[in-house]
């Protein structure tokens, strides 16, 4: 195999949070005394960290304000959002195949790591990954990365997939290849910018990185 462990983003890449977090947002938004806002809206910002989401939602800059946005997203989040999630076809079944065929696997997700594990075991997928590395407010993608690099839980040979040009410049500034999916929320025109060594046009193709 080209790569000694393939890291896997979350949201957008294995499984589709819409839902979810469209409505933790907005619960956390109404709860300030906000206007909810269109689905449509929201989506596009499905991937980076949620206090730079709730800066670009509100224009709000206060840190206080934008930390007590995050806890109230949190609260519905963590009681009934994390469920309103749905694997993308082809996922499990090519997780699974990875696995059985002794390639390692890990999470890198901005989504904090309690939470990636209670998706990951929502759908019996937990127990597939060497570890689940999460974010939280302040905590770029490309530092977690740095961070699981320094401790040598991945190496230079490691690929790094995901759904936005976040998790790519992430790989990149590490010195790691990157892989792009074309079913999350980053268009194929945002992810080639970054110039993935892969583009994925379905998670079968996964398999080809180890024939």
């Amino acid at each position: 195999m080209k790569h000694d462990i393939l890291i896997f983003d979350l949201d957008g890449t294995l499984s589709d949070p819409k839902e979810g977090i469209v409505k933790s947002f907005n619960y956390a938004l109404t709860h300030f005394g906000l206007p909810e806002l269109p689905e449509q809206e929201i989506a596009k910002y499905i991937g980076p960290p949620l206090d730079k989401t709730f800066i670009a939602l509100t224009g709000n800059h206060d840190p206080q304000f934008i930390a007590a946005l995050v806890a109230r997203y949190r609260e519905r989040y963590a009681d009934i959002g994390y469920a309103e999630n749905r694997l993308y076809d082809g996922v499990k079944d090519t997780l699974i195949a990875l696995h059985n065929q002794k390639n390692r696997m890990g999470i890198c997700t901005s989504k904090r790591a309690d939470f990636a594990k209670q998706i990951l075991t929502l759908f019996g997928l937990d127990s597939l990954f060497d570890f689940i590395n999460g974010g939280d407010v302040g905590i770029e993608k490309w530092q977690q990365l740095r961070d699981l690099r320094q401790r040598f839980t991945i190496s230079q040979h490691s690929l790094m997939i995901g759904d936005r040009a976040v998790d790519l410049t992430a790989a990149h500034k590490n010195g790691l290849r990157s892989a792009g999916v074309l079913w999350g929320y980053g268009s194929k025109e945002e992810l080639k910018t970054e110039h993935p060594a892969y583009l994925f046009k379905a998670p079968a193709q996964w398999l080809e990185l180890i024939q």
